[in-house]
């Protein structure tokens, strides 16, 4: 059974304080395909078509994966070279209250090219083990930045960057898929990301040694991040 640890930052007035959650899940799920602006949108569709994804069914769309993938360690292991990470803004309910943290919807792309839903369940999900409480946030949820980092060539190299405007409401996603009432202790979502950045050779999506996740609240100076490191596991036949 995963059980999850994180440090709550609870804003009340113009103080914080900061409590132990210990969250056991129950429920995950990966909402795809949530960015605002259209052309957003058919960007990153023409931008895993390149990889041969097809293109979704519909948008947003809900996967279900198993919430056994959720992890906090510092290294997980994916089979073989072709996974990469995303960062992305994930909801949690626990102790009746949501709760907003940063995670990466690590993604299996060989897999993807014939199956988005099994490609996600491939992977182990890295969140961090901060969390901001839903209710201080929500009102000014378009503010926040979110971005990643990849270890490239021996550096560190923005990755993903963009600010909340650009993803749908994150509780209209949210509700989209848990009516009122059908939320259970422990249902966690991601809420979907922002388009690579290419690097000198016009790839955009890749894999790499190490990723850095940020969810930047700039008002109250405060960040949630998390470092994660991808062991290669050999392909055997």
């Amino acid at each position: 059974m995963t059980t999850l640890h994180f440090a709550a930052a609870c804003l009340d007035g113009q103080t914080s304080h900061t409590r132990l959650l210990t969250v056991t899940p129950t429920e995950l799920v990966i909402a795809g395909w949530t960015g605002r602006n259209h052309a957003a949108i058919e960007h990153h569709i023409h931008e895993l078509e390149a990889l041969g994804v097809p293109r979704p069914s519909t948008v947003p769309l809900y996967y279900r994966v198993s919430h056994q993938q959720l992890t906090q360690a510092d290294t997980v292991q994916a089979l073989g070279v072709e996974s990469s990470g995303e960062a992305e803004p994930v909801l949690f309910f626990t102790q009746g209250e949501w709760w907003l943290t940063v995670g990466s919807d690590h993604t299996d792309r060989q897999v993807e090219t014939y199956s988005v839903a099994v490609s996600k369940q491939m992977c182990a999900k890295p969140l961090a083990r901060v969390a901001w409480r839903w209710s201080d946030v929500v009102a000014r949820q378009d503010a926040l930045w979110l971005r990643s980092r990849i270890w490239e060539d021996g550096a560190w190299v923005l990755y993903q960057e963009g600010q909340l405007s650009g993803i749908r409401p994150l509780e209209s996603l949210r509700d989209g898929y848990w009516r009122a009432g059908s939320v259970l202790e422990g249902c966690f979502m991601f809420c979907g990301t922002f388009a690579a950045k290419p690097n000198a050779k016009g790839v955009a999506i890749r894999p790499a040694e190490r990723m850095q996740l940020e969810l930047e609240d700039a008002e109250h100076h405060r960040h949630l991040s998390h470092t994660y490191a991808t062991q290669t596991l050999p392909v055997v036949s």
